[in-house]
């Protein structure tokens, strides 16, 4: 069933030429082994038809992290093979279920062998490196405090008392005066920790044919929607924009272009991969400052946009209790992405509406359409992850689509902007057969 959705998605898809009057924006933020739900969603929605009859169709992509890749992906593919290119890629990425069980990682997250090593070699032949390895005094200090803590410890015995030194004071003693100050220890931990590799994997190689299967070129050509999505400069310690150059929509003077080092540079989660130079600048993730460039998208486009559909894959109903490290590892990324997401989409909604009140020269009456994130998926780099990620954001797309269509033009007449779901009550909702949002973990306030 899934790959006749598939074929049957991709022949809808709309030729280049074929436009609206107003355009549609489509927002898709990060959320790394969740990427699933975006292809499910896009799968869902270019097979579908807008209220005018119309094949849905994207023309302007506001995209972070795993959004970004999703978004260059697919749009770089020859015309009506966007979910089919889609789809192969992902495949690719994510690892077999038999052998993600005793190996989870996913088949890009390579560590960089060579870097490694070149690192590893300036920092023993620095001798700056060696000069605290071997430190008498503080050895001399857990010595005389260690032999301190045994002469209590047979005194309490001795006496029937309680013995002070519990299984905490016992992991804090054998950190700080066993490890700590051990030199052998104290060398390979700053080798470990402080050599001039940021990240534990690489992803981008200017020959890996990985990225070199990628058409950037294509993204630039006639009839492609207008592409951007965002990186952390650490130079001038602020984000950037970087965009293609379709003919129709000439690239923003601000924007940079787009690509192999900017795609990776956008995904670049600081310790899980190594940060990325593109040209003088190095650059990390920027989903963790801005979601998808909510504001940059409206100030942009305000005056010929109609629509923004948001697709934020990662929440914190997701959240499981961790039964291993990598669970733990995950929760910890994926928290963050979870509540920073949340609270950007919830910050756009509530400026759209507080402008057109104010008559802000931002004013805008579009329509916003949320899609809601499903929490039944995990953060595992799996094929059946990906492909339950599928399914079940086409069923959450399927769900907005259903809400949009009876109610896109709700605030028309009130001249304000039209929120899917948030302007329904539970009737409404109930009325076009899609279940009720999840309430929020914590509850609402004015921002």
């Amino acid at each position: 069933m899934a790959r006749k959705r598939i074929a049957a998605a991709a022949k809808a898809t709309p030729k280049p030429n074929e436009s609206n009057a107003k355009k549609r924006a489509i927002c898709l933020g990060g959320g790394g082994p969740a990427a699933g739900l975006h292809i499910g969603a896009l799968e869902q929605l270019t097979g579908k038809s807008d209220a005018n009859g119309q094949p849905i169709r994207f023309d302007i992509w506001a995209l972070s992290c795993i959004g970004a890749w999703v978004g260059v992906i697919y749009n770089q593919a020859k015309n009506g093979e966007g979910l089919a290119t889609l789809n192969e890629f992902f495949r690719d990425v994510f690892r077999e279920d038999k052998s993600f069980q005793s190996f989870p990682t996913n088949t890009i997250f390579a560590p960089d062998w060579a870097g490694n090593a070149e690192a590893m070699l300036n920092f023993l032949w620095d001798p700056g490196n060696y000069r605290n390895a071997f430190l008498p005094r503080e050895m001399m200090k857990s010595f005389l405090y260690s032999m301190s803590s045994l002469r209590r410890m047979s005194a309490s015995r001795r006496n029937g008392e309680p013995e002070e030194f519990s299984e905490g004071d016992f992991n804090r003693w054998a950190l700080n005066h066993v490890l700590a100050v051990h030199p052998g220890v104290r060398f390979l931990t700053a080798l470990l920790y402080k050599s001039a590799i940021d990240g534990r994997a690489r992803l981008h190689y200017r020959d890996s044919s990985f990225l070199k299967d990628i058409n950037f070129k294509n993204l630039d050509a006639e009839g492609k929607p207008y592409i951007f999505f965002n990186a952390f400069n650490f130079d001038t310690k602020k984000l950037d924009l970087f965009a293609n150059n379709p003919p129709e929509r000439p690239r923003d003077s601000d924007h940079k272009a787009i690509s192999a080092e900017s795609l990776c540079a956008c995904s670049a989660l600081p310790f899980v991969e190594q940060t990325v130079k593109v040209g003088s600048h190095t650059y990390c993730e920027g989903a963790l400052v801005d979601t998808v460039n909510f504001f940059d998208l409206l100030d942009d486009h305000k005056d010929d946009l109609a629509e923004i559909w948001i697709n934020r894959i990662v929440d914190a109903h997701q959240i499981r209790q961790p039964q291993n490290l990598y669970d733990a590892f995950a929760n910890l990324c994926q928290l963050f992405a979870a509540t920073v997401g949340a609270d950007d989409v919830k910050l756009f909604k509530h400026k759209v509406r507080e402008n057109n009140r104010k008559g802000n020269k931002l004013k805008w009456t579009g329509t916003i359409v949320e899609i809601q994130v499903d929490d039944q998926i995990d953060f595992h780099w799996s094929h059946k992850n990906l492909n339950d990620g599928r399914d079940r954001g086409a069923r959450a797309a399927e769900n907005a689509y259903k809400l949009y269509m009876l109610y896109k033009d709700m605030n028309k007449a009130d001249d304000d902007v039209t929120i899917i779901p948030d302007d329904l009550n539970n009737k409404q909702i109930e009325a076009a057969g899609v279940p009720l949002p999840r309430k929020r973990l914590r509850p609402d306030w004015d921002v």
